[in-house]
């Protein structure tokens, strides 16, 4: 820093006597724990006192940099409005989670290893075995996930939910809201209203199913064996690849690994018969209702009013139990999702059931566009509208640029007495006034 200062000062004219260099000196240890540029010359107008004479002017001196966050990134710190994800077209595929340019190295580094006829180096979960410390997360979010069902089924006893019959709008609160958006068939004879009905558990928790598969490596599903297999909940099947046993759904445990040339597999360790599907069992007698939200409202009484905040703080904690075990899951274990539609399917690679019926599914002969999937689409959060008073009057499209959203499942929990999550805040707009229809038009 001296010397730049000391360059600067070669350069100053010495028959100027109006105007002197201030040189402001720093400590050793003040560089280390700034940023690499910490420093600056800055030109600013001071007096200075040099002998008798009081000399005025123009002086460079050395100032600190503050240090300098973006907006919204200070640690520990949400903004404070966010904006929704942005919703994606029906008539194009989805984004790759994963740059396309990666996943085409990827390819071309299996390729070359192929050709020489080398191994491609399989780490767990990859070569069909276990992933130990995933285990007990494995049990933690199956746990979560049946106290969420029972949470939602009770809460729903106490606040209401209703949903649009002719689109997927779903809205928390006494009454439905009164904003044009519906997009239903006959949504033009409402000029966009929506048609409400009563609510049931799926549609504040999206039902996404997989097919349960024994050897997530063994044979492929095909359209004609599809019924051979049973479907349930994507986040129960992907807790049973991680290690949960559950006896009415089990899943082949390998000792040995798979070994694999390119896209091949050399050796599996033998296809073994799989099990009959438990339809063959009772399911009536057996623990696996609790898994699947049908029929759930019937399993569970309506609470007492001194339990619903209880019930609510243990459904929010719960929610926040999946969704941040199904993360830790899926970093490890592969997930494929169709990049047209909603359906997932857990395992290496996606199935072969003709089944997709979205944007030009004539050209793929109805089979899926398999990509990796996203939390969000095995756990899908389901936004909805918050509403700050649940008992006032309905939500208009006057006002809608004022209205916050959160997901469904956080919404019901809020309005039953539970903490909302601080990075649900943001979104939920909780800082934001709404003004009176009279009061919106003079807003700029």
């Amino acid at each position: 820093m001296l010397q730049t200062l000391s360059t600067a000062s070669s350069l100053w004219n010495p028959s100027q006597r109006s105007a002197c260099l201030e040189i402001v000196e720093f400590q050793r240890s003040q560089l280390s724990s700034l940023s690499p540029c910490p420093f600056y010359l800055k030109f600013g107008s001071k007096s200075v006192q040099k002998g008798r004479a009081l000399v005025s002017g123009t002086f460079p001196y050395a100032c600190q940099r503050p240090k300098q966050y973006p907006a919204g990134k200070k640690p520990g710190e949400y903004p404070q409005n966010m904006d929704l994800p942005p919703l994606l077209p029906k008539k194009k595929k989805k984004p790759y989670p994963i740059p396309f340019k990666e996943i085409q190295k990827a390819a071309r580094k299996d390729k070359k290893l192929a050709e020489r006829g080398i191994e491609k180096p399989l780490q767990p979960p990859k070569n069909g075995l276990l992933v130990p410390e995933l285990i007990p997360v494995a049990y933690e979010v199956l746990d979560a996930w049946k106290l969420l069902i029972k949470g939602l089924a009770q809460l729903l006893y106490v606040i209401p939910v209703y949903g649009c019959s002719e689109c997927s709008e779903v809205h928390v609160a006494h009454s439905g809201h009164n904003i044009q958006d519906c997009k239903g068939p006959s949504s033009s004879k409402r000029r966009g209203l929506h048609s409400w009905v009563k609510g049931s558990i799926n549609d504040i928790l999206i039902p996404i199913e997989s097919y349960h598969l024994y050897d997530p490596f063994g044979r492929r599903i095909k359209h004609e064996t599809r019924f051979d297999y049973d479907r349930i909940p994507a986040v129960v099947e992907l807790c049973i690849q991680a290690g949960v046993d559950i006896p009415e759904y089990p899943s082949r445990r390998r000792t040995n690994p798979i070994r694999m040339i390119g896209k091949k597999i050399i050796d599996r360790g033998g296809y073994v018969e799989e099990p009959k599907p438990w339809r063959a069992v009772d399911p009536s007698s057996s623990s696996i209702i609790d898994l699947d939200t049908c029929g759930a409202c019937e399993r569970f009484p309506p609470p007492s009013p001194e339990d619903v905040p209880i019930i609510a703080q243990e459904t929010m904690n719960a929610h926040e139990t999946v969704q941040t075990g199904v993360t830790k899951l899926m970093k490890k274990y592969t997930v494929k999702a169709c990049g047209y539609c909603s359906e997932v399917h857990v395992g290496p690679w996606g199935h072969n059931a003709k089944l997709c019926g979205e944007f030009k599914h004539q050209w793929r002969d109805g089979k899926h566009g398999w990509q990796d999937a996203t939390v969000s689409e095995v756990f899908p959060p389901n936004y909805v509208w918050h509403v700050q008073d649940p008992k006032g009057p309905p939500m208009r499209s006057a006002l809608k640029r004022y209205y916050g959203k959160a997901p469904a499942v956080i919404e019901l929990c809020m309005q039953a007495g539970a903490q909302v999550p601080r990075r649900y805040k943001p979104m939920m707009r909780l800082d934001i006034i709404v003004p009176e229809s009279e009061e919106a038009s003079l807003v700029a």
